[in-house]
Formats: structure tokens, sequence, C-alpha cells
């Protein structure tokens, strides 16, 4: 045998208390796993030894001044050895984890001394031993002296051979013992496993109501003797804040806001055949008039966007802005830098395919030709728009850009501006949706409006709220402007209603784009998306009519979507993602699901939703709560108040439900005990 073959590679000690499988642990700790200010996230290992002595295990939690905060764990399942503790970072920055496997003297001694003394074997020499366990926690932990008290009045009583054995033997397993052991443990064999990093941010990389519009749209108006548009500007589409504020919003995010280029400008719904009055794409983005560090002279100035930004800010909304790397042919860059776009055999350069769509009015950025230039150029344009008071920008299409970019640009924002957000608006593949969240994105986009049954919702939101929600927060959009599925075009009011319900309470982050107030449901033939779609046109939606009082009144799911904000706001336990929990429905065509979250003063809020997915029918089922997730006792009665109708019930394990079109799609309920 040669000596290469008998010499083994080197191996990471195991350690003597071995601790294995650590979660949550990104790529194997080469990324940090993620949670905002105040979430709680469960971290688990197997810890294990040889024979019968006791072990236990600590979580070792480094907050951002280097300050170490034990948290102890509990073994769930003895025969897999695997160990939980819940945690919960209480401010931003960069924290860091590890578990600590130990062997547990007084464990180890409790255990023992219980059966044998009761057996009457060694009973002395077991009694003794526990005083001596016990004098070594008083002298080789640090404890406040009444702490100490504890223990040391149990070693006099495990002393006193005046009482009967049984009596000296409770006072060594008495509670109070217990519990000050279990907060100040006696620890031999401290065995850590690796540190893994551990980012925590602000609570909107995780929660959030989003609200999209057209800066151009909001204000444009129609001329029909003249068959000429007025577009909106920046100074227009700030009149709209207040009634988005109203309904209750976070977030106003603006489609692009830059210069479009005339050169192969698409007309209304993507026909190449544009005229010198129709306004193009905004993601057509450049032309004379400036790049993606410039605004559109019909929108305004940057006087014009400090003012929507202030206006917005003033009413409790964070601006986002769609953040585009593609130009039109008429970007500047196009002839300032040739070599940032991938020129064809025959000369010209290639614009952007999706087959079988085409986007002949856009150049993709070719990021392998001059990767420092670009690299340079585009972190300068994102702060441009940071110094305009821009903290989140929602990417678009960010699997087509590479993704070694986007680790280097968030990272680098990251360094002077930690609570800049960002969405990755990438419909692809599930391994680059989820390797753009380990390197940074805060959000993505998801697969939300193509998951329409019970089976794959559930299936869906289990799968983003296990492993994968240590770095990846989806957010979930019914529709947006280039999406509107089958499901919506002919599911009628009930679709509408109920995918905004399921979107705001299924995750902690979902978005409505303009226009779902008024169920804008018709098609482009052929296409998943809107027929006379605003990407390529004025809209004037004529907001006035459909308020209080104006000739369209009643036809708005506009309370609607206020109600779902207030109750999203009113109750925290919609604002987290991993506490979500299935619950039994006879028919298939109904999802029910919880979300249940202790509050600082103690309290608990739970949040039930039920849901008729059928838009066409009211159907009647029966529902069966899984009471122990819940936190109740199974046989307890509950008191469930619908939150969207006021009703209140009393509700057992088995609840008759019947929802539809006939009266709403669905319930959702704050359940309590009724007493």
């Amino acid at each position: 045998m040669s000596d290469d073959l008998r010499t083994a590679p080197p191996q990471a000690p195991i350690g003597r208390i071995p601790v294995q499988d650590v979660r949550p642990v990104v790529d194997h700790g080469a990324r940090p796993a993620k949670a905002v200010v105040g979430e709680e996230f469960e971290v688990r290992a197997t810890v294990f030894r040889e024979g019968h002595d006791a072990v236990s295990a600590t979580v070792v939690l480094t907050d951002p001044d280097g300050a170490e905060h034990h948290l102890p764990m509990t073994c769930v399942n003895e025969g897999l050895n695997t160990w939980v503790a819940r945690v919960t970072p209480d401010r931003t920055g960069w924290w860091a984890y590890r578990v600590e496997g130990w062997s547990d003297p007084y464990g180890t001694w409790e255990h023992d001394a219980t059966i044998k003394v009761a057996a009457d074997v060694d009973t002395e020499l077991m009694l003794e031993e526990g005083a001596r366990v016990l004098e070594r926690a008083v002298d080789e932990v640090e404890r406040s002296a009444a702490q100490e008290q504890v223990l040391v009045d149990a070693v006099t009583v495990l002393r006193d051979t005046t009482r009967p054995p049984g009596v000296r033997l409770k006072a060594g397993t008495d509670a109070a013992v217990e519990d000050e052991l279990g907060e100040r443990p006696l620890r031999e064999m401290v065995s850590p496993s690796p540190e893994y990093a551990l980012l925590v941010e602000r609570e909107r990389a995780l929660y959030g109501a989003w609200y999209e519009l057209f800066p151009r749209s909001e204000g444009a108006t129609y001329d029909a003797e003249n068959h000429r548009w007025t577009t909106g500007t920046l100074r227009t589409a700030a009149r709209r804040l207040p009634a988005i504020a109203d309904m209750g919003f976070d977030v106003v995010y603006l489609t692009p806001v830059h210069p479009i280029g005339q050169a192969a400008k698409k007309g209304p719904n993507n026909t190449l055949d544009a005229r010198p009055e129709d306004p193009g794409s905004p993601y057509a983005i450049g032309s004379p008039d400036g790049g993606h560090d410039a605004i559109h002279p019909d929108l305004g100035t940057f006087d014009d966007f400090d003012a929507f930004v202030a206006r917005a800010e003033g009413l409790g909304l964070e601006v986002a802005m769609d953040l585009a790397l593609q130009c039109s042919p008429d970007h500047p860059w196009v002839e300032a830098h040739p070599e940032w776009f991938t020129t064809r055999a025959d000369g010209t350069i290639a614009y952007a395919e999706n087959p079988p769509k085409k986007y002949q009015d856009i150049y993709p950025l070719n990021f392998d030709n001059d990767p420092e230039g670009i690299y340079r150029e585009v972190r300068r344009v994102v702060q441009v728009w940071i110094d305009h008071g821009v903290k989140i920008f929602r990417v678009d299409n960010p699997h087509t850009k590479p993704v070694e970019f986007w680790q280097w640009i968030i990272d680098d924002v990251a360094q002077d501006h930690p609570d800049v957000i960002w969405l990755a608006e990438a419909f692809t593949k599930p391994a680059m949706m989820h390797t753009l969240a380990k390197v940074g994105f805060q959000q993505s986009y998801t697969y939300y409006a193509w998951r329409n049954t019970a089976e794959e919702i559930e299936e869906y939101l289990t799968e983003l709220s296990g492993d994968a929600a240590a770095y990846m927060r989806p957010s979930f959009w019914p529709t947006t402007h280039d999406i509107l599925t089958p499901y919506m075009q002919f599911g009628g009011p009930a679709a509408w209603k109920v995918r905004a319900a399921l979107a705001a309470t299924l995750v902690p982050t979902y978005g409505i784009y303009a226009g779902y107030e008024l169920m804008e449901h018709v098609a482009r033939p052929g296409a998943e998306e809107q027929i006379d779609n605003e990407k390529y046109e004025y809209k004037d939606r004529r907001w006035a009519d459909h308020a209080p009082g104006g000739p369209l009144e009643g036809r708005s799911l506009a309370g609607w979507l206020t109600r779902l904000n207030e109750i999203r706001r009113a109750h925290p336990a919609l604002h987290r993602l991993r506490n979500i929990r299935f619950h039994e429905v006879d028919d298939e065509n109904f999802v029910a699901y919880s979300k249940r979250r202790v509050l600082d003063d103690g309290t608990t809020d739970i949040v039930l939703v039920v849901a008729n997915l059928d838009p066409h029918s009211t159907r009647a089922t029966t529902l069966r709560l899984d009471l122990t997730s819940l936190g109740f006792e199974p046989g307890d009665s509950v008191e469930a108040r619908d939150l969207l109708t006021d009703q209140t019930w009393v509700w057992q394990r088995d609840v008759y439900v019947r929802l539809g079109p006939e009266v709403e799609p669905c319930h959702i309920v704050s359940l309590r005990r009724p007493w």
C-alpha cells in the first residue's frame, strides 16, 4: 500500500461531547443565517456521548459587541439526541452562535441517586456524592449569595444523617436546586461546535405591505378629442400617496423613473409600431436625457423626486426603487462603453430575449467584458438614489446577472448603509433563487401567483418556512405588471379577495400592483399579462370615481385591502414566517393555517385563516383544529372572532365553515380562551 493511501487527510476534531448537525447553517457555514430584530428562530443540534452519563447542551449567542449569552437547550427527542433552543436577537448587526455540548455531573448524579436510594443501594455514598457535586457547583460557577444559598442548604441536608434518606435525597433534587443548576449549570468537558454567522436586520427586511405604481400614470389624463395623453409626474404621483397610506401599506414601489429610449420603442401591447406620442417601456432605460442616474424629464426633477420621498416618509411610507440593469439602444453607456454589451457576428448589439418573448428595445449588460468598470458604475448609480432617500431596491431580473456581482454590491452598500433592503425579482430555477437570497438579497419574489390549490400552497409554505427561512424571505404578489394568471382572469371578485388575503397572511411581506383594487382582469390574447399593459402606455384609473360619493363607489377592493393591512398591523403573529401551521379540512378546495406568537408582555397572539380556493362556488366543510399546535389542550373550547366581519363564535376541535362568493371567501380569525 502506498504512503498516500495510508495517510488519512486531516479531519476536524469531533470534540469530547460530539455536537453534530447544527441548524440553521447556510452552505455549511460559508454564509450567514438571517433574522430580524425580535424574530424568534430555532437552533437545533444533535448532542450525545458514550455510555449512560448525562449530557446537555447550550446555545452561545454572541452579540455585535462581543458579549456572550448562554441559552439552555432542551432535548426534544432522546432517541435521536435532538436538542433545541429558541433564540431571539434584540438588535441589528452581525451576531454569531455556536452549540456547546457538555457532560452534566449533576444530571448524572440525580438520575443514579434517584434509582439507588429508592432501592437502598449505596445510599450514603450516593448522598455524599450529591453533596460534593453541589459544592463543586458553588465553587466553580459564579453566583449571587442568594443563589449559592440554595445549593448550600441542599448540601447541609444531604449530609444530615439524622434525617431519612428520602428527605435528604429530596433536598438535593428539589425544584429550586434544579432551577438554579438549569440557569447556572456545572459543566464538564465542554465541546463547542464551529461558530456560525447570524445577520440580524431591521424588521422591514421581513415584514411589510408593498404598493406598486407607475408614476407616469398617476395624474395622467386623456384628451379624447385630440387623442392625446398628458403624462403624470412625480408631483401628481405624490397626490396618490395619502390614499396608499390610508390603505395601510408600508412601502410604495416605483417602476423605473429614468429617461426612456426612442430606438425600437415599444407601442401599446408590446407592438413594434410605436407612435411618437407613445411613452415606451420604462424598462428601456436611457436616452440623450441620461441613464440610470437621471429622471425622465416628463416626470420632473430631482427636487420633485425628493419632494415625493419626503411626502411618503411623512405618511409613514418607504420608497422602493426599481433597479433594472439594462439599457435602451439610446443609453449613454452604449456610446461611451460599447464593451459593456454583447456584439454579434454582424456587428450589432444583442438585444434581450426570453423566448418566445423578445425585447428589441433593451440591451442587456455583459458583465464579463469589463466587470471592474460595470461594478464601479452601478455602485455609483445606486449611491445616487440612496443619497435621495431610497432605502429599498426592487431588482429586475437579477438572475440574468452574475451572482458574484450581487454579493459584492450588496456587501459594499451595507458597509455604509446597513439598512438598505434588496428584493430579488427572479422567477427562475430554485438553485438561482435560493443562491441570490444566500448572497444577500433580503427578500425574494416567489411562485405564489401559480400556487392555487390547497396542496400546492401547503407544500410551498412548508418549503419556504422550513430550512430556507434561515436565508430566504418570500414576497407574495397575486398579480404584477407582468403577471395575470388564469385564476385571476376568470375567478371573479372572490378570486381577487382570497388571493390578496392569502398573500397578506401566509407570509410577512406581500405586494399589490396598482389597479388590483379595480380587479383589472382582462389579459392580452396569448399572454398571462393585462391587455393594454401599463408597461407600454399611460393608464388613468379615475380613482376619484371609486371614492366615497363617486359614480363607481362600491366597485373597488380598496376597503378589503385596507382591512387586511389593519389586521396585519394589529396581529404580530402575521409578522413572522416560521410560525405557520396547517390544519386539516375535509374539502380539498379549502386551506386552513394558523400563526401563533408569544408577545413580550406574555400574551399570545393567534390568527387562523380558512379559505375556500374555489372562487366560483360557495362551499361548506368541516375544519379540524390542531388545538395543541395552537397552545390549547385537546378538548378545549376557544373563542373565535372573525376579523373581517366581527362575528364571534365558540369553537371546539371540529368546526363547520361555509365560505365562497355568496358570503365571504375566507375567515381571518383571532383565537383565544373564552374566559
